[in-house]
């Protein structure tokens, strides 16, 4: 699979306006992007981004870097992730260190798998020798990218706030 994990940046605005709405035009929230569907204004949402690299660790906040999913042959975003780099007591929780989404019309090609194991090598770098991931227990879809890069089950509990129940993965990177 011939993809490739690019910070977000400037560069990617006008593609990156054209996925965002695509998941409006679908009814969906893009996983991974920190609300990028509320963000009318690329650049207002490239800040926050750009941001959250520098957060202080504590127990509300962790830094995070985000990135494009870009297909080589015709450098198309396909997708977003979101590696954070420690967790919250929230993330604890119901969220883990990884978010992610691909468009919704490049589904089921193989590339949720794809993106995910490029980002477990960026937590390698980042001395992360395991990370949390979830998913809603309906997403069937989802659990299975996890499972494929090597994700074990560790519970599943109910987030109230989204009103769903969900699945909590690990994934060892040792």
């Amino acid at each position: 699979m011939m993809i490739e994990l690019v910070e977000v940046s400037k560069e990617h605005e006008e593609q990156a306006m054209a996925y965002r709405q695509e998941y409006i035009n679908h009814g969906e929230k893009i996983n991974g992007t920190n609300g990028f569907v509320r963000y009318g204004n690329y650049d207002d949402w490239l800040e926050k981004i750009l941001d959250q690299k520098t957060y202080e660790h504590s127990s509300t906040s962790t830094s995070a870097t985000t990135y494009f999913t870009i297909r080589k042959r015709d450098n198309k975003i396909i997708g977003s992730i979101q590696l954070r780099h420690h967790l919250t007591e929230e993330l604890a929780k119901y969220g883990g260190h990884v978010g992610y989404g691909i468009r919704p019309l490049e589904r089921g090609k193989g590339y949720g798998t794809a993106q995910l194991a490029l980002i477990l090598a960026k937590a390698k770098e980042l001395n992360l020798s395991r990370i949390m991931i979830s998913c809603y227990k309906d997403n069937h879809a989802s659990a299975k990218v996890i499972l494929k890069n090597g994700g074990k089950l560790a519970r599943e509990g109910y987030n109230e706030e989204k009103g769903r129940a969900i699945e909590i993965y690990w994934i060892d990177l040792a």
